[in-house]
């Protein structure tokens, strides 16, 4: 079953093909790739089709609906496709980044599924607006084809209301809907389930600390197969400092900054979203790689910023043990959590007290692998490091809602 997987940013399109068996095989990648800067004068498209060599091309893309029926084109190609015609494509899969408090689970689309959405665009005004214009683009041009939203939201409405309501006025959450959602939600939900998988263990009964660390961050607490907290909160800013955003602030400085600085909201919230995180503390890079190098030459700025991510994800560690009352395995997951084994000996070298006996010969130079375990065979707790693959999720749900 060939399931075509889109993930549509406002002026980006990711997207992924796969040959979907069943939930438990291994199913195939036969195409993916990335168009970019739609709507500018020149855009950019990378499709890798599975046995040839990858595509590069430079063309204008007007808006996602052009963008959408040039990815087609390539895929039935002479030269460059994976496949004979678009009646191939039996499903289409999309990450929808919100969901709200409406949606637990993905969804096949339909015109009230699409009025949910649209009515979360307040939510997630940078995302979901982006996410219809590719469940518009696919009905306009494949209008047979049935659709699938896969929310990055649903997995953390499992949370009770003492872990989602902020101590505001309580009218705050019943008429403007103010509350953490979380984020991440089909990453942290599958390196959980891949996890006790690979260990043998059974998820509901299992109480697992998840970090999904890269240029975004979060950290969520998963109990008996559920979430039961998440750093990320009512926006992706709250929580773990992360590449360019700063997490966990007072709420004063926001006003400090409006008032004293004399900035608009605008330029707060480029500051806190854009500028602040590992670049902002560095003021060398977001990425991890650079801020290493840095420091190894003498950056004390770039050190500084290391310490204060590994400071933070500590911190969250250890409250959701407490939350949990324990933890049996902690996650690494995401481009730093998977790559950088610098990053998880600093944390787990501190997680003794929780019972956690780290293996740093297992750790070291540990990247890109699928699975591994990275504590001792007698650790009370394990630590292991989990690949994700939310494509893989959006994937197998649609296969299970369409099949």
């Amino acid at each position: 079953m060939k399931i075509l997987v889109l993930n549509c940013g406002s002026s980006s399109i990711k997207y992924q093909v796969f040959d979907m068996i069943d939930a438990d095989s291994n199913n195939h990648i036969l195409a993916k790739g990335i168009v970019e800067r739609i709507g500018l004068q020149t855009g950019k498209i990378v499709h890798k089709p599975a046995g040839k060599e990858t595509v590069e091309l430079n063309e204008h893309v007007q808006n996602h609906v052009t963008g959408i029926n040039k990815i087609l084109a390539l895929l039935v190609s002479v030269e460059h496709g994976i496949m004979q015609s678009l009646d191939e494509i039996l499903a289409v899969g999309h990450r929808v980044v919100h969901g709200g408090e409406h949606f637990t689970a993905s969804m096949l689309i339909d015109e009230t599924v699409e009025q949910k959405i649209e009515e979360y665009i307040e939510l997630a005004p940078l995302h979901n607006p982006a996410n219809l214009n590719g469940i518009r683009a696919i009905r306009q041009i494949l209008p047979n084809v049935p659709q699938v939203a896969c929310f990055d939201t649903s997995f953390h409405q499992t949370m009770q209301p003492h872990a989602f309501l902020y101590a505001l006025p309580y009218d705050c959450y019943s008429k403007q809907k103010i509350r953490r959602y979380g984020f991440h939600g089909m990453s942290h939900q599958f390196v959980a389930h891949k996890t006790c998988k690979k260990l043998g263990s059974d998820i509901k009964n299992t109480k697992i600390i998840t970090c999904h660390l890269g240029n975004g961050s979060s950290i969520t607490a998963v109990e008996n197969g559920k979430s039961v907290d998440t750093t990320m909160g009512f926006t992706p800013l709250e929580g773990l400092m992360m590449g360019t955003r700063c997490g966990d602030i007072d709420a004063g400085i926001i006003f400090y900054l409006l008032q004293s600085k004399h900035l608009d909201v605008e330029k707060v919230n480029n500051l806190l979203n854009k500028e602040s995180g590992l670049f902002g503390i560095s003021e060398v890079s977001s990425d991890m790689r650079d801020l290493w190098n840095a420091a190894d030459n003498g950056n004390k700025h770039a050190q500084l910023a290391l310490d204060m991510f590994v400071y933070r994800v500590l911190k969250y560690i250890g409250a959701y043990a407490a939350a949990m009352n324990g933890v049996d395995i902690i996650v690494f997951t995401g481009g730093i959590g998977e790559n950088d084994f610098n990053v998880r000996e600093k944390i787990l070298k501190k997680l003794e007290y929780l019972g956690v006996d780290f293996d740093s010969q297992k750790n070291y130079m540990l990247r890109g692998v699928d699975f591994e375990i990275i504590t001792k065979p007698d650790s009370k707790v394990k630590a292991v490091v989990a690949s994700t693959d939310e494509e893989l999720v959006i994937a197998t749900d649609t296969m299970k809602l369409t099949k």
